[in-house]
């Protein structure tokens, strides 16, 4: 099956592409840089040879036009990242691009498209347990908008009968990221200078294993879905003791009341809308992180046979990885990388 990836320098989209080869499809990928997306890849250990490259923008209808040209399935994972504040036109990329990719391979009569969400789109959250029609979020920030946008338009789709899954994910942990950000960054920060423990929690799925449901959804039999992948549930002590114990080195933490988080991301709000300066805490950032609760995976399991890996396994590579790459000072790393 020739699928289309987008977003395959980064992150999600290039494990996806290492997935699709390990089932045996064939990608196809849509990038702007082939230069960079080898790059990419080849840390994966995937040569870029194995995979259809189609140089292009997601924002040009014409190029998606001819990318989507002979394709049995599409994933759309690219997007633009800005939870803890602006990063650039986040309605152009996320919504428009949405359009593009996701409205086109519908127009396309494409057999499976696979929109990748976020958890966020349900964050506050109205109970216990997040479910796949629990309601939709208000957000503040631009990107918050930026997704929700996009959401309302690929349910729109489907509420037509497209023949299309959305995956929300939580926070991404693993090995392998080519920019540093969201909650690999948030790691980093916080185990190399202090580590706020407020209430609420964090959902951690490893890449890999992502990136292995989004391509498994993409030969999923035909219908609509909205499946959750949050991964392990962690409260912040409970993230800060893991990492403790992985690497033997006792992070900086500092007990936050949940509402003087709240309010310190609603004061940073305010003030960069006087002026604009990088901080990454908002309030939409600060509800995240205090009322997060876990995610009813059970349907994307079911449905597509996976079995996450141990949170362990996920934190411990995504920890020697940052080291290795420089993201992390080798001593806050501690035992990860001596036993190497």
């Amino acid at each position: 099956m020739r699928v289309l990836v987008t977003g395959a320098s980064g992150y999600v989209g290039s494990h996806t592409v290492h997935a699709l080869l390990a089932a045996g499809h064939r990608p196809r990928a849509l990038v702007r840089d082939r230069d960079r997306t080898a790059r990419v890849l080849g840390a994966l250990g995937v040569d870029i040879g194995a995979v259809e490259v189609v140089t292009g923008d997601m924002l040009d209808e014409g190029a998606v036009r001819t990318a989507l040209d002979g394709c049995d399935a599409a994933i759309h994972t690219a997007a633009s990242i800005g939870v803890t504040g602006s990063a650039g036109d986040l309605v152009k990329v996320n919504v428009t691009g949405t359009r593009n990719v996701v409205g086109g391979a519908v127009a396309h009569g494409l057999s499976r498209v696979v929109h990748v969400s976020t958890i966020g789109v349900f964050v506050p959250p109205s109970s216990p347990v997040i479910t796949a029609d629990g309601p939709l979020a208000n957000p503040r920030t631009g990107y918050g908008r930026s997704k929700l946008a996009a959401e309302r338009y690929v349910r729109g789709l489907q509420d037509d009968g497209a023949p299309v899954t959305i995956v929300y994910p939580g926070g991404v942990c693993g090995p392998h990221q080519p920019t540093l950000d969201a909650l690999m960054e948030g790691l980093a920060a916080a185990l190399g200078k202090v580590w706020p423990l407020p209430g609420g929690g964090v959902s951690v799925i490893d890449v890999r294993d992502l990136g292995t449901a989004l391509a498994r959804a993409a030969g999923a039999d035909g219908g609509a879905h909205r499946w959750l992948l949050g991964g392990h549930y962690l409260t912040w002590p409970e993230y800060a003791r893991l990492c403790h114990r992985l690497t033997g080195v006792r992070p900086r933490t500092l007990r936050v009341p949940s509402a003087v988080m709240l309010a310190l991301g609603s004061l940073l709000d305010a003030a960069k809308r006087v002026r604009d300066f990088d901080y990454p805490l908002t309030r939409d950032a600060a509800e995240f992180m205090v009322t997060l609760v876990p995610t009813d995976d059970r349907p994307i399991l079911d449905a597509l046979d996976l079995a996450p890996r141990p949170v362990e396994e996920t934190v411990e590579d995504g920890l020697r990885w940052l080291a290795e790459s420089g993201h992390l000072a080798p001593r806050r790393a501690g035992r990860l990388l001596a036993a190497d």
